[in-house]
């Protein structure tokens, strides 16, 4: 697909995505091979499958002559973060609708999505439950015609495109690809390109998240006859979404420690802690390879939640 200039001018100022090996005395023992796709290094901002995921929907928003786009999120909303800034360099609009009340002083992640020009609007929990149902947003849509809507997360048949992009940049031999799920797009989009006899493992970041198995197959209707290649583990969530445990938090210092790479606790943390697990639990077969997305967006060690001793 051709990219519209501006946005062409912009992916042209991203940096490779490498292919990160890791050493460690689990992996030596079970003779497993452990890697690290490093999307967290593309950009400061637009990092890892924030990027991915934007990618054709704003080339769609460009080229179709829409001012700006609206979107939601939390507090620490990696996914509005990347896009307040991608819309500022892109020379569009944006509106962020941000979950729960405005406290008096904003925090580090809500102050830069303001340096970029995005317009903030608080609304209730309840109200932005409501918000995850399309019909809920009319309203929004009415008092800007003009702007493309982005459901949460970046969660449309637009970034799976992006998303499936991923697979071009790996190598032949491997046999899990894992990753943090929030959404299930990005797993969804990997799952749409990706070849037997490779296997996803989804990671689901929050509680109570069976309802993305159904997320992910309606994301997937349209390759109806794409073979089921993946699975989500529902069990490594901490509490929920956003959660910490102490257990999680020693993890993510000692990882970083050995292996200079920095992890925040919402995504990555929880990921690279169930990866590990799984690998204890011999859930992994001897030889077998696994490659671990590292989505980027780090907004979750900005949060007051979370320090390392680094």
């Amino acid at each position: 697909m051709i990219l519209h200039p501006r946005l062409e001018s912009l992916q042209q100022r991203l940096a490779p995505s490498p292919l990160t090996a890791i050493e460690d005395s689990q992996l030596s023992h079970r003779r497993l091979r452990l890697s690290i796709k490093r999307d967290d290094l593309i950009h400061p901002v637009l990092s890892g499958n924030k990027w991915r995921k934007l990618k054709y929907c704003l080339n769609h928003v460009l080229n179709a002559g829409y001012s700006g786009v609206i979107s939601m999120g939390g507090a620490y909303s990696n996914h509005l973060h990347a896009l307040a800034y991608a819309c500022q360099q892109l020379g569009l609009k944006s509106t962020g609708l941000i979950r729960g009340e405005q406290t008096t002083e904003l925090n580090p992640t809500l102050r830069d999505l303001l340096t970029w020009g995005m317009e903030l609007r608080f609304v209730s929990r309840e109200h932005y439950r409501q918000l995850r149902d399309p019909q809920s947003y009319e309203g929004f849509k009415f008092s800007h015609p003009d702007y493309f809507w982005l459901p949460e997360g970046g969660s449309s048949q637009l970034a799976l495109q992006g998303v499936a992009e991923i697979l071009d940049e790996l190598p032949d031999e491997y046999h899990w690809l894992a990753l943090a799920c929030g959404t299930g797009t990005t797993l969804a989009g990997l799952s749409s390109q990706l070849s037997a006899p490779r296997q996803l493992l989804g990671i689901a970041a929050l509680k109570n998240a069976g309802f993305l198995n159904q997320d992910i197959a309606r994301l997937l209707t349209q390759f109806p006859h794409h073979p089921r290649n993946w699975q989500l583990l529902l069990d490594y969530h901490c509490g929920g979404f956003a959660k910490t445990t102490p257990a999680l938090i020693r993890f993510i210092n000692a990882f970083e420690q050995r292996h200079q790479l920095a992890l925040e606790p919402v995504y990555t943390g929880k990921l690279l802690a169930a990866v590990y697990d799984l690998i204890e639990q011999d859930f992994f077969q001897p030889g077998q390879h696994i490659i671990v997305l590292h989505s980027g967006g780090l907004q979750g060690r900005r949060s007051e939640t979370f320090t390392t001793s680094q």
